[in-house]
């Protein structure tokens, strides 16, 4: 089982959330986050003064599957959350170990 992570624009975040349905993913995490990568943030005027904003607003999102569907779920999200701009997001993945379920025990991707 793999662990993705995908930092993406708030605007994509129904585009994405479809196209895992589609795919069968039903567990997935959501998070508002703020961060900075090489979109750099922007510029506001405050009171007269430019104020360089770095840390913009995102979605993470977290998804574990199996081994076997990974690139298929990659695919899916890279096509889902691309506009082909500077901010798009990354995916990182990580291996899991061990998934249960709490309330019937089930364990491994039966447990997804």
């Amino acid at each position: 089982m793999k662990k993705i992570e995908a930092i993406i624009r708030p605007g994509k975040l129904d585009e994405v959330k479809n196209a895992l349905s589609e795919l069968g993913i039903n567990g997935i995490t959501i998070s508002n986050v703020l961060g900075c990568g090489n979109q750099k943030g922007y510029t506001q005027i405050y009171r007269g003064q430019e104020v360089l904003t770095r840390l913009l607003p995102k979605v993470k999102l977290e998804v574990v599957t199996s081994d076997e569907k990974l690139e298929h779920v990659i695919t899916t999200l890279i096509a889902a959350a691309r506009t082909g701009q500077v901010g798009d997001g990354k995916i990182f993945i990580s291996p899991i170990e061990e998934a249960i379920r709490i309330r019937t025990g089930e364990r491994g991707t039966e447990a997804l």
